[in-house]
């Protein structure tokens, strides 16, 4: 498990799942805001493409957030598009409603970074966000993310087209423990 200050990335449990689709996924509204596809329904069952981790996929990572006092599932968290010429990936994270407002993302955004800088080798992070998801800007900048652009109405969200936030960290501008 990689450790954080408040929390740990692990890997993804069967009876994580069940929690994740009830909690965040069915959600239209989050999932929405989320993803960059649309939502769809899908049937419940060990081999929903939204859960089921392919250990054979080398450019996504999804990690199971657990709180480290009580080992309790808090969220999602994902080092993907994985570019190894490049040495880069993008970072996400998506909080269970009740683990929201507690700092965990700060902790999920600086467990990520140790992963990919210390562990992965990368050179460069970056974080996708919608211009409103306050909480989400919030964890990367302190973290040391730069705010690099704006994507104007780059995200169809439930029926209007929202700007994206595009933010950046390299390596040598990392600071561990910069989040806590």
């Amino acid at each position: 498990m990689l450790k954080g200050g408040k929390i740990g990335l692990r890997a993804r449990h069967e009876d994580d799942i069940p929690v994740l689709r009830a909690e965040l996924y069915d959600d239209v509204v989050n999932t929405s805001r989320a993803a960059a596809t649309p939502w769809r329904p899908v049937t419940p069952g060990p081999n929903d493409p939204r859960f089921v981790v392919d250990n054979k996929n080398q450019a996504d990572l999804p990690f199971s957030v657990v709180e480290l006092e009580s080992g309790t599932l808090v969220g999602t968290a994902t080092l993907w598009g994985i570019d190894t010429h490049n040495r880069s990936a993008h970072i996400g994270l998506g909080l269970l409603p009740a683990s929201r407002g507690k700092g965990y993302g700060t902790d999920v955004v600086a467990v990520l970074c140790h992963y990919g800088f210390v562990v992965r080798g990368l050179q460069r992070l970056q974080i996708e966000t919608l211009s409103d998801n306050a909480a989400m800007l919030r964890s990367a900048e302190r973290n040391g993310f730069v705010r690099e652009g704006v994507l104007r109405s780059s995200a169809w969200v439930l029926g209007e087209f929202l700007d994206e936030v595009l933010l950046g960290l390299l390596a040598r501008d990392w600071k561990p423990d910069s989040g806590r």
